[in-house]
This record gives C-alpha cells, sequence and structure tokens, in this order.
C-alpha cells in the first residue's frame, strides 16, 4: 500500500508544482505587459511634454519676418526680467496667424516672401535711420506704434491716438490745427527715446501701418500739396515746385505752375535725392512706403490698405486691444475705393519712358503690398 501510495503522491505533487509554475508564469506575463503598458504612457508623456516648446517657437519663428538692419546701432542688453513700464499690453503677434482672417494672413506672408527675395533688395529694404524712426508715432499707454504714410488716411489714426494718449477725451474734441502740430498733439515720436528704450518698443509694442496704390497716392499727394493746398503751407508752391519746374520742366517757356507731368519726372529720377536734401522732411508725401516705414527691417503686426479701410480699421482696433476704448472716425462712402479712372486720366499725358522710371523707384510697394502693376503700363 506505501508503495503505491508513493507514486500516486509524488503525481499530485508534480501537478501542483506544475499549476504553480504556471501561476507565476502567468503573473510574471501580466507583470511584464504592465511594465510595457507604463513605459508606453511615459514615453508619450515625454514626448508631449519636450515637444510644446519647439512647437511654439516654430510658430514664433514663422511670424518674424527679419532682423533690423539697424541692431549694430540699437542694442538692448540682455535681461532677466524687464521693467513694468515696458511690458506689453496689446498683441505684438496674433498667437496663430490661423486665428487672423485670411486677408491679413496673405499681406504678411506676402510682405515675408517679398523682402526674401534678392532681386527685389534695393526696392524693400533700407536702413532703420532717424527718417524712419520720426515717422512713427508712440502710444505708450497701450502699447501701439503707428507708422505715418502720408495720403492714406494718417490723420484719422493720429486723433485715434491723440485720444489714446490722454491728451484729449474724443475725437470730435481734436482741434484740427492741433494734429500735425507735434509739439501739442502729445504724439512722442519714436525717435525721441534712446537706443535701448526705441529696441524695446519695437520688440514689444503692437505696430501697424496703412497703404494705398501707390500711384493713387502720389496723385494725391500732387492735389494736396501743389494744386488745392487746403492747409496754407506756401513752401510747396513757392519753393519746392518751383525747384522741380527748373529742373525737369522740358519747355522753359512754360509759366504754368508744377504739372503733374514735371511731378512724375522727379520722382522718377535715379538722382531724385539732390532734390530730396534739399526740400528735407516734406518729401514725406510721395517717397515710398519702404523709405517712410522700413516694413523688411521692422516687423509690423499688421499692414492695413487704403481700399479696405472700414474693415481694417475694426480689425486693427481689436488686435491692438483698444476696440472698446476708442472707434475710427466715420469714413465716407467711397472715398477710399480704387479710382481705376481717375488714375489712367492723369497718367494718359505722361509719357511711357517718364511712367516706366516711375514704377522702377516704387516696385517695392507695388510687390510688398500686392498691387498690381497698372494696366497703361502694360500696353
Amino acid at each position: 500500500m506505501s508503495g503505491a501510495a508513493g507514486p500516486a503522491g509524488k503525481y499530485k505533487i508534480f501537478i501542483w508544482l506544475t499549476s504553480d509554475n504556471m501561476h507565476h508564469q502567468w503573473l510574471l506575463l501580466a507583470a511584464c505587459f504592465w511594465v510595457i503598458f507604463m513605459f508606453m504612457v511615459a514615453s508619450k508623456f515625454i514626448t508631449l511634454t519636450f515637444k510644446d516648446p519647439d512647437v511654439y517657437g516654430v510658430k514664433q519663428e514663422q511670424l518674424i519676418l527679419t532682423a533690423m538692419t539697424k541692431v549694430e546701432k540699437i542694442q538692448v542688453p540682455e535681461e532677466k526680467c524687464l521693467p513694468e513700464e515696458i511690458q506689453p499690453t496689446g498683441k505684438v503677434f496674433s498667437e496663430d496667424l490661423m486665428h487672423q482672417p485670411l486677408v491679413h494672413v496673405k499681406r504678411i506672408e506676402l510682405l515675408r516672401n517679398v523682402c526674401r527675395d534678392a532681386a527685389l533688395r534695393n526696392l524693400s529694404h533700407t536702413t532703420v535711420s532717424k527718417f524712419v524712426l520720426d515717422r512713427i508715432f508712440v502710444c505708450d499707454k497701450h502699447k501701439i506704434l503707428f507708422c505715418q504714410t502720408p495720403k492714406v488716411g494718417n490723420t484719422q489714426w493720429k486723433k485715434v491716438l491723440i485720444v489714446l494718449n490722454g491728451a484729449f477725451s474724443s475725437i470730435e474734441e481734436i482741434p484740427e490745427n492741433i494734429v500735425h502740430d507735434h509739439e501739442k498733439n502729445g504724439l512722442p515720436r519714436l525717435s525721441s527715446f534712446s537706443d535701448s528704450e526705441i529696441q524695446k518698443r519695437l520688440n514689444l509694442y503692437f505696430k501697424f501701418f496703412i497703404v494705398r496704390d501707390p500711384f493713387e497716392r502720389l496723385i494725391s499727394a500732387f492735389k494736396d500739396k501743389f494744386v488745392h493746398n487746403p492747409r496754407f503751407e506756401p513752401w510747396y508752391r513757392h519753393e519746392i515746385a518751383p525747384g522741380i519746374i527748373r529742373k525737369y520742366r522740358k519747355n522753359r517757356t512754360e509759366i504754368r505752375g508744377l504739372q503733374f507731368e514735371d511731378f512724375v519726372r522727379y520722382l522718377g529720377d535715379p538722382n531724385h535725392r539732390w532734390l530730396d536734401v534739399q526740400f528735407g522732411d516734406h518729401i514725406i508725401h510721395w517717397v515710398t512706403y519702404v523709405e517712410l516705414c522700413a516694413p523688411c527691417e521692422i516687423t509690423y503686426s499688421v499692414v492695413g490698405h487704403h481700399e479696405t479701410l472700414e474693415d481694417d480699421a475694426a480689425y486693427i482696433l481689436k488686435e491692438a486691444g483698444i476696440d472698446h476704448l476708442v472707434s475710427y472716425p466715420t469714413i465716407p462712402p467711397g472715398i477710399t475705393v480704387y479710382n481705376k479712372t481717375k488714375v489712367e486720366r492723369y497718367f494718359s499725358g505722361i509719357s511711357k519712358r517718364d511712367i516706366r522710371r516711375l514704377y522702377a523707384r516704387f516696385e517695392g510697394d507695388f510687390k510688398l503690398f500686392g498691387y498690381r502693376e497698372p494696366d497703361f503700363l502694360l500696353n
């Protein structure tokens, strides 16, 4: 009995050991799966943790057009913490271009691409000089920089900034003679700050300017300064006009005042700078947007268009974070619409040679801001 019981007992022990081993193996296998699962979760967490800063960096890099050419002159010292008074309150850039209306995305992309076009570099790039900094007006209270481009509705934008700076409580209260009096309108120019303060504002503030069809702007400048002269600025007719006539009028016996043909010949002359120096800052009414605002050197937040000013003005106020504080003055119907007939009429008596020379100078403005080359140049 004991011999028979011995093998049976051993068989039971063997079954028990086998079952126990299989139990341990299943536990071990389950533990392995658990470790693998935890490793996958940890890997995903690590990937997400270290990927987001890179993605953010890429988004920021896409929004930066180009470094300033005046970095050598205006260098911001490295600081761990910027003073409270220069911290921006508005948006320097939108966090994501996809959140902007498509038209503004396309404008910034076009500007960026043309700035990178080596073939147009001489027409699209300039130095961030005192002349440029004099054109940029500052609203420190709301962290805004506005580059003045005369003959594109700038008077109204100045009024908006004057109210924001607190000089007047409403646009309606601002006397017309105060708007352009920079001793009294409370609008400091960017050039009035130190180099380091200039650089900080360029880096941090919301920046914008407005453009319109380059040739239509020149017509507006000619009419405003040499034909109507509503603000009675006699130096345009009595000093600048005679200087242009003496150098560029073909028929010296002609005794009429400055004609648009004379004006075009002056602007299209590759040696126009000889007269520009004599005319001083009065040339701001007809020099290129590139010369005024350095759009390839300064990273502007928004570039508005005069032709769509009603929509663009509302968008700029919203992006700058001031739409609840001030409104852009009412725009008379049709005043901002491009007048092709008027442009063609003014240029109808101008030689193709003079028009081509004029376009050669302003080609950068046409290309940077998406304006078509005039049809009368293509015929």
